[in-house]
């Protein structure tokens, strides 16, 4: 997902968009280079040494990789697990959305 990730975040540059990422790899040094590698410039959390039992997939209740959360401007989940092909298009109304409500007096 990363070439597809990487062009969102430069798609939606400047605007009300961010992403974020966790790993569940255990070794954490791997990490370090994966994203040296592959050009990874969004945050990026490391779920902890317990890989998939780690407290970020625990908390989240996340059961395999990947995962995707879309959240609104106000914090709140509006979509978990979107397809591909319509990443893109709810991104794009959420972001929208957060436009809209920060021009509103």
């Amino acid at each position: 997902m990363y070439p597809h990730e990487r062009s969102l975040v430069k798609r939606f540059a400047g605007q009300p968009f961010a992403l974020v990422g966790v790993n569940s790899d255990k070794d954490r040094n791997k990490i370090r280079q994966v994203v040296k590698d592959k050009s990874i410039t969004w945050r990026s959390f490391w779920n902890g040494s317990k890989g998939m039992r780690g407290p970020i997939s625990l908390h989240w209740n996340i059961k395999g990789w990947p995962t995707v959360y879309l959240l609104d401007a106000k914090g709140v989940i509006r979509h978990k697990n979107v397809a591909t092909e319509r990443l893109d298009d709810a991104i794009e109304r959420l972001v929208g959305e957060a436009q809209r409500t920060k021009r509103a007096p």
